[in-house]
């Protein structure tokens, strides 16, 4: 990319082959051949077929692939067929949410605009912007969207905002004159950007950049070469895959062995496969079948999804499933200013009047609501003649909008966020527009200018002596360089050197608190004047200075506080001034009152290896950020250590947010490449979401813990009483494949599943961030799942010994039903693996209730049934009988409360 700003604009016009004129209509076309369409040449769109296939890259999968490719040398074919069954039903889980998730970003697309005011051979045309080439000259003004990287000839009174690009959050004025070659792009005045938006003013231009080759293009090349760290929910995952396989494969080996060694099997006996070796195969295929917890990647597939779909009820969504367990270890939180920690409207919080009197004004955001308040006191402005006259000229002397959606009862603007913030201000007060129509009318206006660091409008008073004045509204120290009088509640008078000193002063104080001062003054002239003229702006009035802010989100400040409760790290990078980034923080409980360390791009840029390492671990404050910066800072953290979740809306932070461990993407003002390159959005861009998106992290986690234990607890249960009635009873077996499968898929479902929906208990956020490197089944649930599990075989083997003396069909039906019963009550300890269920609330989690209830009909109508009993080898027990068990298996449950309360007790108390 050549330096064009650095350029005249007569060297740029003669590099590109153009002129004012613009190129010719057939040169446009050869030029669209040569550099292709003006649009980013981003990733396709993902074809549902791969996003399903994408599913099956699973250690779980692979693991239950394996058995069934077992079962199926052995002809074990129903087993095989539900195996597979279950593969499919996990793998359309989260194929259901991905897709649902790309379908929601590809909606939300909308970085180009559809059309482009050219000139082609001097004929001003409209023409689609992704037919823009360059050379081409472009018309821009007020609310429009760049569709190119434009170097301007032309300006008059040009703002762009390009905080989507730069983080910039304030309007910046543009020139045509070259600047200097070697500096940022936020310094390029004489450059407009592709995606930003025309503030104020009009411009011509010449696109120097069209596609992938402009700055916007150039940040979305870099994001597609950042690798981004693996899922670390996706490692947990894997590392249970193989801890389960080196379970089931391996004591299914045993058993097998241990078979052959009790029944005394030759090997002429395996060649002919005789009726005994057909036996252990049949111990083998059940211990095997017994070993993998085969409803367990269904049941993490449903832990996830409803985490999902919790934190979209937070305003978090969930691109990646996996990412809902990642936040769960997060412990740095890297966040913008503008909009996610503050509100991205500007609000005047401050009146100073020319005498002194200080008013604080009330209200949130662009709502025209809001109370004027002196010494403590509601106050009616209008009646107040210096204070009205501030509010007039706040409602004429602007170019800006206030809309109303009805729809949605909401508030946007048109026009130059801090007009719109006097014109709000006004409306306040109660000046609408129709009322300022009917008392005065304008007549001409001076649009802002940033040489001369002030507007003015001319307006004629309608009270019948048609008197006209000048308004004026600008930079407070050069309205004081203009201003001759003051305002006062009783007249106007001269201005004295302290009522200057006074001024500044004031105005001081509130640049301190992170506000932008605005002068307001107003000039009465000759009743024949029809235009302003620069020469007329002076010997002004001064009626006051009001202070205005970005305010915080009023959650913002109670969010950190949970945050750092959590063990979690804020630090907050933005593009905006240190000052107003240092009271911002303050403001919001991110550093304290007296913290006076933030560091900004050049200060960063300018220290050792060692130095930049020591002040990302200590400094939370960081401004005047370039992407790079934003990058280089989330590497760091990862390289220390940490888990980075990190936020971002313009493509400046596209590249970081990619590379961070939990790429979060505003949902409002993000740009479609930031929301590509994270794994979440945030539909109300509110900071206080992900700190509620963190909780629900946490809570999927625990759940996800819960859950699997209880399933592999069913599992190991199942394995030691396989086992034991191997070398103990004869050597029969408790169970057939088929049961175990039931057991597996029927009953670990219905109880597994539900506890993905459970709620939290405790203040989870209190909590410190887990271990990264924590696994799903560590070593501090062996001792709960081993115990839980030789009770459970305890209990079983019980019912199987008491009933063989009728018959093996009626042995297994008995062991079948006390396992599943057992399954049932292991459930509703598994809730909370230290509180005693009695303390969080018995009933409180409905889904399993009545998942249980189900459950236990499925288990009656399974042994009772004719056709089921035939298919699954059962012979019928009373309901007497099935009482009995039941009762019997209910010492699995007292057996957790007791485990719980003498371990963890001192836990249930708090």
């Amino acid at each position: 990319m050549k330096n064009w700003h650095a350029q005249k604009t007569e060297e740029v016009f003669e590099n590109l082959s153009s002129d004012p004129e613009g190129i010719s209509q057939k040169e446009a076309e050869k030029r669209l051949e040569e550099y292709g369409e003006n649009e980013l040449k981003g990733k396709k769109e993902v074809h549902p077929i791969f996003i399903f296939l994408k599913q099956f890259r699973s250690g779980l999968v692979y693991v239950l692939i394996a058995a069934a490719v077992i079962s199926a040398v052995f002809g074990k074919w129903i087993d095989v067929y539900v195996i597979l069954a279950v593969i499919l039903l996990n793998s359309g889980f989260g194929f259901l949410q991905e897709y649902k998730a790309e379908k929601a970003i590809q909606a939300l697309k909308k970085m180009i605009i559809p059309v482009a005011r050219v000139y082609r051979e001097g004929n001003f045309l409209e023409i689609s912007a992704k037919h823009i080439v360059p050379g081409d000259v472009i018309v821009l003004d007020e609310g429009t969207r760049i569709p190119a990287d434009v170097r301007l000839f032309y300006t008059k009174n040009f703002r762009t905002n390009e905080a989507s690009l730069t983080g910039e959050s304030v309007p910046v004025g543009k020139h045509t004159e070259p600047v200097a070659e070697d500096i940022d792009t936020g310094d390029k005045k004489n450059m407009a950007w592709m995606g930003t938006f025309v503030a104020g003013g009009k411009a011509k231009g010449v696109a120097v950049a069209t596609g992938n080759e402009t700055a916007f293009g150039s940040i979305a090349k870099d994001i597609s070469e950042i690798k981004k760290r693996g899922g670390h929910f996706e490692e947990k995952v894997g590392r249970l895959a193989k801890q389960m396989a080196f379970f089931a494969f391996g004591s299914s080996l045993l058993i097998f062995l241990l078979s052959l060694y009790t029944q005394g099997i030759r090997f002429q006996e395996v060649v002919g496969l005789s009726e005994s070796f057909q036996e252990s195969v049949r111990f083998t295929i059940a211990a095997l079948v017994s070993g993998i917890p085969e409803g367990l990647p269904a049941i993490l597939s449903v832990v996830l999804a409803i985490g999902a779909t919790r934190m979209a009820k937070r305003n978090a969504i969930i691109r990646k499933l996996p990412a809902t367990e990642t936040l769960g270890v997060t412990d740095h939180i890297v966040t913008d200013k503008t909009g996610t920690l503050t509100q991205n409207t500007m609000n005047v919080r401050k009146i100073v009047l020319a005498s002194g009197t200080e008013i604080d004004v009330t209200g949130e955001g662009w709502i025209p609501e809001g109370k004027f308040i002196k010494e403590g006191r509601v106050i009616t402005p209008l009646n107040k003649p210096n204070l009205e006259k501030l509010l007039h000229i706040a409602g004429v002397c602007n170019e800006a909008e206030l809309t109303k959606k009805e729809e949605e009862e909401k508030y946007e603007i048109v026009g130059d966020p801090t007009e719109a913030a006097l014109v709000v201000l006004a409306q306040k007060a109660g000046l609408n527009e129709e009322l300022i129509h009917e008392k005065e009318r304008k007549m001409d206006d001076m649009p802002f200018s940033s040489k001369l660091k002030y507007r003015a409008s001319l307006s004629v008073l309608l009270n019948g002596k048609e008197e006209k004045q000048i308004y004026v509204v600008g930079a407070p120290e050069e309205i004081m360089e203009r201003v001759g009088h003051i305002q006062e509640k009783e007249g106007v008078r001269e201005t004295k050197e302290d009522d200057r000193k006074m001024i500044m002063d004031r105005v001081e104080r509130m640049t301190g608190k992170a506000m932008r001062t605005i002068g307001i003054a107003y000039k009465e002239v000759a009743k024949e004047t029809e235009e302003i003229e620069k020469e007329m702006v002076n010997d002004l009035v001064l009626v006051g200075v009001v202070g205005i802010v970005d305010p915080p989100r009023p959650e913002v400040k109670e969010a950190i506080e949970k945050a750092k409760e959590a063990g979690i790290r804020v630090i907050m990078t933005t593009g905006d001034h240190k000052g107003t980034a240092l009271a911002i923080s303050r403001e919001i409980g991110l550093v304290s009152r007296d913290d006076e360390r933030a560091l900004t791009q050049k200060e960063l840029s300018e220290m050792s290896e060692e130095d930049f390492e020591g002040a990302i671990r200590e400094v939370n404050v960081f401004a005047r950020l370039t992407p790079h910066m934003k990058l280089k800072i989330a590497k760091t953290l990862q390289e220390n250590g940490a888990i980075v979740a990190m936020t971002g809306d313009g493509v400046n932070d596209a590249p970081a947010v990619k590379q961070a461990d939990i790429g979060i993407a505003m949902g409002i003002s993000g740009t479609d490449v930031t929301k590509e390159a994270g794994d979440i959005i945030l539909a109300d861009d509110n900071f206080s979401s992900i700190v509620n998106a963190v909780e629900e992290g946490r809570i999927v986690f625990r759940n996800t813990k819960q859950a699997s234990t209880t399933l592999i607890s069913t599992n190991f249960a199942e394995h030691v009483t396989i086992i034991t009635s191997l070398l103990l009873l004869g050597g029969q077996l408790p169970f057939l494949p088929t049961q175990i499968l039931w057991l597996n898929l029927i009953t670990d479902g219905f109880s597994g599943a539900p506890l993905a929906a459970e709620p939290g208990h405790s203040d989870i956020l209190k909590e410190k961030p887990r271990n990264k490197n924590e696994g799903i089944l560590t070593i501090d649930v062996l001792p709960v799942l081993i115990l839980t599990a030789f009770v459970m075989a305890t209990l079983t083997l019980l019912a199987f010994n008491y009933y063989q003396e009728v018959s093996i069909e009626k042995a297994r039906t008995a062991a079948f039903s006390v396992m599943a019963f057992t399954q049932l009550f292991r459930a509703i300890n598994m809730r909370d693996m230290k509180r005693s269920v009695f303390k969080i609330g018995f009933f409180k989690n409905k889904y399993l209730i009545f998942a249980i209830l189900i459950a236990l009909f499925l288990q009656v109508a399974v042994i009772r049934i004719p056709f089921f009993q035939e298919v699954f080898n059962f012979e019928t027990i009373s309901y007497f009988e099935v009482f009995i068990l039941m009762a019997l298996s209910s010492l699995v449950f007292f057996f957790g409360e007791a485990y719980k309360y003498l371990r963890y007790h001192e836990v249930g108390k708090t």
